[in-house]
């Protein structure tokens, strides 16, 4: 049963006339509000978030007993309380520790909703428990039973965020490997993702992955189609080894010939998205372990250099992993952490929970000012670039989708969440893409590199999970555009680095403030050398969600406005708002001890 959003529908609790006089409009915003949320948000596999309400409605403890018990059989991850009255607030609270909260009073003249609200709210705040509040600008009718717009942003806001804690609980974080290069975002915290998120850590050898190619413990059949799509879509690209005299430490290292390398590859993908999901097809081959699968929600992938100084990289099956298609057509796209960044797959993951998008992938490699690139390349940015840019360049393996070559309603690049992608949008994200055979100097036992360039113009969020020492898990978010640079100055910066690796260039929306006071400010504050962008303008949503996981957020260009938190955030101080998520989140600590 998938995790689920409970209604509350809460009332005054006086019978004799008052009581019964509120039953059908109490009701009517029970159902408008699931209505609503089942209409715009929807779980991680495409199909629409489900809300179930309470079997009666709750005027007193007996009744909120009654609604907790059914709601305790129905996998309820979150409730939403709904009222158009005062009701008794310390009776008819949802006091379940476990639950995402929020209430929703009726700005109306006719009873005091908003006095209910207010009554609850302080409730929750004395109880312990965080709850958001959701109150209408504008007075309604009280025959008026749609939900306001400013209502109804905070109801959709939260509700992504909830079922996103929902869809993580009792999920697997899985470590194919261990740390990457020293990387320290490598190191699996299993404290954190317990804590914090409700995930548990499971660990695989890369051995297990040589045993199940030695053994041929995969579907021979998808092999034969996942291998055939390959050769027919993923076209070569440029060879930087072509005519270099490599050293013996090189060649002798290269154990899969060349020729041979789209083979190993296939069969490494069709494995990993096994142990990570299972595969009852193994259980018909006598494998009945392996077909059970980790249980996975995000996983991640060692590589260098244990794995890549003999064997081809992994870069094609992290791409693909995350993209939103692959040999099947469209997909549910999976976070899959280059160099088992763990933190950035953590990142990963929160970007596409939220969305339904592909996450991207990406080194935060360079930070390109107007006056250097006029340097280099005796031309000035312009547009969205105008002010300086930041290189976001991975080694190799990044979601096709952010090649940016699926279009939108106008005939624009953009990104879409995966069940709106077309047959066309992928051929199109296949079309952007060429495979450069990978540097030998850099990965001895070869592969393949996703190449791309993202050409379009599109609204985009990056993000960045970091732990900090004596604070705990901190989020970065800043949302800005991926810019289109003239040819010739493209050509001139991305020749500089690897130019077999997708490049994305970002240009952050400033604020003339803090860490947004510049594009150079955003790189010099970003936490980590790895960050992941996700398709549109979502940071209020991270911002929503890390509230609920008690992750304070370390920087972010949101307007004010569109910030939204728990209600009581704002007993931690009105006037530094970033002090009071730190304060409110490190008071409250984890959802789960």
């Amino acid at each position: 049963m998938k995790p689920r959003i409970g209604i509350r529908p809460t009332i005054d609790g006086r019978w004799g006339g008052v009581r019964e006089s509120l039953e059908e409009k109490t009701m009517a915003m029970a159902n408008a509000a699931k209505e609503l949320i089942e209409s715009n948000v929807h779980y991680q596999d495409g199909t629409p978030v489900e809300c179930v309400i309470s079997p009666c409605t709750i005027g007193s403890g007996a009744e909120a007993a009654k609604c907790n018990d059914y709601f305790s059989t129905q996998n309820v991850c979150a409730t939403l309380a709904v009222t158009p009255c005062w009701c008794y607030g310390s009776e008819t609270m949802d006091l379940n520790s476990d639950t995402v909260k929020a209430v929703w009073g009726f700005n109306g003249t006719e009873r005091p909703g908003a006095v209910y609200l207010a009554a609850v709210m302080a409730a929750f705040a004395q109880r312990g428990l965080p709850a958001f509040s959701m109150y209408g600008h504008d007075v309604q009718d009280i025959d008026d039973n749609t939900v306001p717009e400013d209502v109804a942003e905070k109801m959709i806001r939260w509700a992504k965020g909830a079922v996103a804690v929902g869809q993580m609980k009792n999920k697997a974080y899985v470590n194919l490997g261990s740390v990457a290069m020293g990387i320290a975002g490598s190191y699996c915290d299993m404290s954190f993702m317990q804590k914090y998120l409700g995930i548990r850590a499971e660990f695989v050898d890369l051995t297990e992955i040589l045993r199940r190619i030695t053994l041929g413990i995969y579907d021979k059949d998808e092999y034969e189609k996942a291998y055939k799509w390959i050769k027919e879509n993923c076209k070569e690209g440029f060879d930087k080894n072509a005519g270099k005299n490599l050293p013996d430490i090189i060649t002798k290292s290269k154990v899969v010939p060349a020729d041979k390398d789209w083979e190993f590859i296939t069969k490494f993908t069709l494995i990993v998205n096994d142990i990570l999901y299972g595969n009852p097809k193994l259980a018909e081959l006598g494998w009945h372990e392996e077909a059970l699968g980790k249980n996975a929600i995000v996983g991640g992938f060692q590589g260098q250099r244990h794995w890549t100084d003999w064997l081809p990289n992994a870069d094609f099956t992290e791409a693909i992993m995350a993209s939103s298609f692959n040999w099947n057509g469209k997909k549910m796209p999976t976070p899959f952490a280059t160099e088992n960044d763990t933190l950035n797959g953590i990142s990963m993951l929160l970007a596409t929970l939220v969305t339904g998008k592909a996450p991207a992938f990406h080194d935060v490699r360079t930070y390109w000012s107007p006056d250097a690139v006029k340097r280099v390349t005796g031309k000035e940015l312009t547009g969205k670039a105008a002010n300086g840019i930041i290189h976001l360049i991975n080694s190799g393996a990044t979601a096709l989708d952010c090649t940016g070559a699926a279009k939108d309603e106008n005939g624009n690049g953009t990104q879409k969440e995966w069940w709106n992608m077309t047959d066309e949008d992928i051929q199109n994200c296949i079309d952007a893409t060429d495979w450069c055979r990978a540097d030998y100097e850099y990965f001895r036992g070869g592969g393949f590199s996703s190449h791309f360039r993202t050409k379009a113009e599109m609204p985009v969020t990056m993000l960045r999970v970091n732990i900090v020492e004596g604070i705990g898990p901190v989020i970065q978010i800043a949302e800005g555009y991926t810019c289109n640079l003239d040819d010739d100055i493209h050509n001139k910066l991305d020749k500089r680095t690897d130019p077999t690796w997708p490049t994305t260039w970002f240009a952050p929306i400033l604020t003339g403030k803090g860490a947004f006071t510049d594009v150079y400010s955003v790189m010099a504050n970003w936490g980590a050398n790895h960050g992941v962008t996700i398709g549109g303008h979502v940071g209020a949503d991270l911002i929503t969600l890390c509230s609920m996981l008690r992750i304070p957020v370390t920087m972010h260009n949101v307007a004010d406005e569109k910030v939204y938190r728990p209600h009581v955030w704002s007993s931690f101080g009105t006037e530094d708002s970033q002090a009071a998520d730190y304060a409110a989140c490190k008071n409250y600590g984890p959802m789960y001890k």
